[in-house]
Protein backbone atom coordinates (compact mmCIF):
# COMPACT_ATOMS: atom_id res chain seq x y z
CA UNK A 1 0.00 0.00 0.00
CA UNK A 2 1.33 3.59 -0.98
CA UNK A 3 1.03 6.47 1.53
CA UNK A 4 -1.29 8.14 2.04
CA UNK A 5 -1.53 11.60 0.52
CA UNK A 6 -3.05 14.93 2.31
CA UNK A 7 -4.32 18.04 0.80
CA UNK A 8 -3.49 21.06 3.01
CA UNK A 9 -5.24 24.17 2.83
CA UNK A 10 -3.94 26.89 5.00
CA UNK A 11 -3.58 30.65 4.97
CA UNK A 12 -0.22 32.85 4.32
CA UNK A 13 0.05 36.50 3.88
CA UNK A 14 -3.50 36.99 3.16
CA UNK A 15 -3.94 34.55 0.70
CA UNK A 16 -5.08 30.56 0.52
CA UNK A 17 -2.42 28.26 -0.15
CA UNK A 18 -3.52 24.56 -1.20
CA UNK A 19 -0.46 21.81 -1.24
CA UNK A 20 -0.06 17.98 -1.45
CA UNK A 21 2.33 15.77 0.97
CA UNK A 22 2.23 12.70 2.23
CA UNK A 23 3.00 13.50 6.14
CA UNK A 24 1.19 15.35 8.30
CA UNK A 25 1.09 15.65 11.96
CA UNK A 26 1.64 17.49 15.61
CA UNK A 27 4.72 18.45 15.58
CA UNK A 28 6.99 18.95 18.87
CA UNK A 29 6.66 22.80 18.67
CA UNK A 30 3.31 23.48 20.34
CA UNK A 31 0.45 24.83 18.21
CA UNK A 32 2.00 23.94 15.20
CA UNK A 33 1.06 21.19 12.34
CA UNK A 34 4.01 19.75 10.95
CA UNK A 35 3.65 19.28 6.82
CA UNK A 36 6.15 17.00 5.38
CA UNK A 37 7.40 14.96 2.25
CA UNK A 38 5.43 18.13 0.08
CA UNK A 39 4.59 16.64 -3.29
CA UNK A 40 4.99 18.61 -6.72
CA UNK A 41 4.49 17.77 -10.30
CA UNK A 42 7.54 17.56 -11.78
CA UNK A 43 7.42 18.75 -15.75
CA UNK A 44 10.59 19.11 -17.90
CA UNK A 45 10.67 22.14 -20.13
CA UNK A 46 7.80 23.65 -20.52
CA UNK A 47 6.02 24.82 -17.31
CA UNK A 48 2.43 23.47 -17.65
CA UNK A 49 1.24 25.60 -14.32
CA UNK A 50 2.91 28.89 -13.46
CA UNK A 51 1.00 28.49 -9.81
CA UNK A 52 2.70 24.73 -9.36
CA UNK A 53 6.24 26.26 -10.43
CA UNK A 54 6.12 29.48 -8.22
CA UNK A 55 4.77 27.00 -4.84
CA UNK A 56 7.95 24.67 -6.18
CA UNK A 57 10.10 27.59 -6.31
CA UNK A 58 8.56 28.41 -2.65
CA UNK A 59 8.45 25.25 -0.76
CA UNK A 60 10.60 22.81 -2.64
CA UNK A 61 13.34 22.67 -0.38
CA UNK A 62 11.72 22.59 2.77
CA UNK A 63 12.49 19.57 4.93
CA UNK A 64 9.13 20.39 7.03
CA UNK A 65 7.00 23.17 7.00
CA UNK A 66 5.80 24.12 10.52
CA UNK A 67 2.37 25.61 10.63
CA UNK A 68 0.30 27.35 13.42
CA UNK A 69 -2.95 25.66 13.79
CA UNK A 70 -4.73 28.87 13.64
CA UNK A 71 -3.88 29.01 9.85
CA UNK A 72 -4.70 26.10 8.74
CA UNK A 73 -8.08 25.72 6.96
CA UNK A 74 -8.10 21.76 6.48
CA UNK A 75 -6.28 18.97 5.55
CA UNK A 76 -7.61 15.88 3.62
CA UNK A 77 -6.70 12.56 2.91
CA UNK A 78 -6.74 12.06 -0.56
CA UNK A 79 -6.90 9.44 -3.77
CA UNK A 80 -4.63 11.15 -6.11
CA UNK A 81 -2.91 14.51 -6.10
CA UNK A 82 -4.96 17.69 -7.91
CA UNK A 83 -3.63 20.89 -8.98
CA UNK A 84 -1.68 22.85 -6.09
CA UNK A 85 -2.95 26.53 -6.06
CA UNK A 86 -2.89 30.03 -4.54
CA UNK A 87 -6.44 31.53 -3.93
CA UNK A 88 -7.22 34.93 -2.84
CA UNK A 89 -8.31 35.03 0.45
CA UNK A 90 -11.79 36.96 0.15
CA UNK A 91 -13.05 36.08 -2.95
CA UNK A 92 -11.08 32.42 -3.16
CA UNK A 93 -10.39 33.09 -6.81
CA UNK A 94 -6.84 31.84 -7.98
CA UNK A 95 -4.21 33.69 -8.02
CA UNK A 96 -2.80 34.42 -11.49
CA UNK A 97 1.16 34.75 -11.75
CA UNK A 98 1.54 36.39 -14.81
CA UNK A 99 3.65 34.96 -17.30
CA UNK A 100 6.82 37.28 -16.63
CA UNK A 101 8.10 39.26 -20.00
CA UNK A 102 11.45 40.69 -20.96
CA UNK A 103 12.04 44.00 -19.52
CA UNK A 104 12.07 46.86 -22.14
CA UNK A 105 15.84 48.06 -23.64
CA UNK A 106 16.42 51.56 -22.38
Amino acid sequence: MSKPLYKVTFFNAGKIYELYARRVGSGNLWGFTEIAELVFDVHDGLVIDPTEERLRDEFGSTRVLHLPMQSIVRIEEVERKGQSAIRDATTGEKVVMPFPMPAKPR
